[in-house]
């Protein structure tokens, strides 16, 4: 069957665009995986019309597709069978317009994030998503998973980001919604039912995206805090004080703070290591001299406040990408063990009591692991997670699955803040939807998947 899928991929894609199972084996699973890519067949189309004959084909037949961005997820969703074809969006990747008077990018799928970013500040504009992984992800796959990263605070999700999409749906059919007005208020926007479904329901294969004007100022700080409500005050303070220009509250607790500050990490602490929590503040505005003086006087009356017990403040662009370096380089947490690694959401209210019951309840319950917590505070987002020996990690990961979801029920939080569901999060995701809405999701999924071909097994 193989060989024959392969045939006739090439026939529609060309030979260079297809890639046989012995040469798919070769290819990683994706970031922080050991494991290798599994397929029938590894289609690489370059268009849309060449996306909607491969599905044609695959529907007929009913095989099963799984597209693949820059596999930078973390919960396995786009994962495949030996029997999947694995459709991948990486020569998918024209930047096709950019109109800076509408402030909208016209983009193919494949376009990597970052490479988007740097396009659009030649027009002096700035498409503000941003993540760690901004130089492998890419735009279809952060639409398909509703990506936030770390300025959601001010600008939104992915969602907010996307005025739209053009679709390729299970049977081939192409639904072309590219609309590039902010303002469209005719009927169902379908667009909305594709962000976030994780490639379950259709093949994003182009979107219109909204551009802001680039800031002209980024004021930064890195401060130390000495309680978790003097955080959460300090978010409100700054937010207030500047006047809707605050662009990122990033929080570490210190455990973290103090991995990605001591060696083998190459990260210099900004502030000492003896607080309890840590928080990167970030500002973009219009005017560097006023912005500036504003945001000092924002830190300084957080200061005479006692929201803040020490505080370094960025003074040139340097200083700023170290201060982000720090946050950015999760990476550490793969030193000495097996990472088990979370993204969740919960009112902030909630947080400080959440942590420390999941401390005390690891304690307890894992003999030898170490906790890190550090995210997106501003926006509710915090990644969690917990190390143990490589050994013990497959019997303790489900232990561990049920100490970190199990608490978010009570407090209505989220299983899933920003990664989605993929295969991993599945028996949790009753947390946090009802049975209601799953039931809505499956008949939408029946709708416009009858075979369940696409991404087959991911999210329900």
């Amino acid at each position: 069957m193989s060989t024959e899928i392969v045939a006739a991929m090439r026939a529609i894609v060309g030979d260079s665009g297809v890639l046989e199972p012995a040469e798919i084996s070769k290819r990683s699973a994706g970031m922080w995986r050991f494991d290798t890519l599994r397929g029938a067949a590894l289609v690489r189309p370059s268009s849309t019309a060449q996306v909607a004959e491969v599905m044609r084909w695959c529907h007929a037949r009913g095989i099963s597709v799984v597209t693949h961005g820059g596999l930078t997820g973390l919960v396995h969703g786009a994962d495949a069978q030996p029997d999947d074809v694995i459709l991948s969006l990486e020569r998918m990747r024209a930047i096709e317009a950019i109109d800076p008077l509408q402030r909208t990018a016209t983009v193919q799928a494949g376009v990597v994030l970052q490479t988007l970013q740097e396009e659009v500040d030649k027009h002096d504009l700035a498409f503000p998503l941003d993540l760690g992984a901004r130089g492998t992800a890419t735009l279809g796959g952060n639409a398909a998973t509703n990506a936030g990263g770390n300025r959601v605070i001010r600008y939104g999700m992915t969602r907010d980001m996307v005025l739209g999409v053009e679709v390729v749906l299970a049977d081939g059919t192409i639904v072309s919604s590219l609309n590039q007005l902010i303002k469209n208020n005719t009927g169902y926007d379908l667009k909305h039912l594709f962000i976030g479904s994780e490639g379950t329901l259709g093949i994003i294969t182009r979107l219109v995206l909204r551009l802001r004007e680039k800031p002209r100022a980024t004021n930064m700080a890195f401060a130390g805090v000495d309680s978790f409500d003097a955080l959460a005050q300090l978010l409100k303070h700054m937010d207030r004080s500047l006047g809707g220009t605050l662009s990122a509250f990033e929080v570490m607790w210190r455990s973290f703070y103090q991995l990605v500050t001591t060696p083998p990490a190459k990260g210099r602490p900004p502030v000492t290591s003896d607080h309890p929590y840590y928080v990167l503040i970030e500002s973009q505005g219009a005017d560097q001299d006023l912005d500036s003086q504003r945001f000092n006087a924002a830190m300084e009356s957080a200061l005479e406040a006692g929201l803040i017990a020490d505080a370094a403040i960025a003074q040139s662009a340097d200083d700023c990408h170290a201060f982000w370096a720090l946050r950015d380089d999760v990476g550490q947490v793969m030193q000495g063990g097996m990472p088990v690694v979370f993204d969740i959401s919960l009112p902030i209210a909630a947080m400080e009591r959440y942590a420390n019951t999941l401390r005390e309840t690891l304690a307890a319950e894992i003999s030898e692991h170490k906790l890190w917590i550090f995210g997106h505070l501003g926006d509710g987002n915090l990644h969690v997670v917990v190390q143990v020996k490589p050994m013990e990690y497959l019997a303790l990961r489900p232990k561990v699955e049920a100490l970190v979801y199990g608490p978010l029920a009570e407090c209505n939080g989220s299983v899933s803040a920003e990664h989605g569901i993929g295969l991993e999060k599945k028996p949790y995701l009753h947390l946090s939807r009802s049975s209601a809405e799953l039931a809505v999701m499956k008949t939408l999924k029946t709708a416009l998947d009858p075979k369940g071909l696409l991404n087959p097994g991911k999210i329900f």
